[in-house]
């Protein structure tokens, strides 16, 4: 083992705020902040059903090209109503549900039921 000066540790953790767009620095408004998470809940769903992104592509009826860029977490040009169509063509159920907040302002958040999915799968 290395001698090091006695400041530096070796595996620091650092925890994160629980929101992980502005752990990485990220300043997302909350449209795009939806965008990314319903992104995420389609790679996921294509994931799940073992599809080539070309066969998400005829399930999605957009070409192949749209189907990697979403995939990677590119979102422009993608609206919030079209990536719900693309969730519900997956197999899923989307429900929006408004309620008063208490609050001046409310606020938007995204649920999703499904269950874990090895990340490896995920970022493959």
């Amino acid at each position: 083992m290395k001698n090091r000066p006695d400041n530096q540790t070796e595996g620091t953790v650092t925890f994160g705020t629980g929101d992980v767009f502005a752990d990485l620095g990220l300043e997302l408004t909350p449209e795009e902040r939806i965008k990314l998470l319903i992104a995420r809940q389609i790679s996921r769903a294509i994931v799940e059903r073992g599809m080539t992104q070309v066969q998400a592509a005829e399930v999605l009826e957009i070409d192949q090209a749209k189907v990697s860029t979403l995939t990677r977490g590119r979102i422009a040009g993608f609206s919030v109503e079209r990536l719900m169509k693309f969730v519900a063509a997956l197999g899923w159920d989307i429900d929006i549900e408004m309620r008063p907040s208490g609050k001046a302002r409310g606020s938007v958040r995204v649920h999703s039921a499904d269950k874990p999915l090895d990340e490896e799968k995920l970022l493959a």
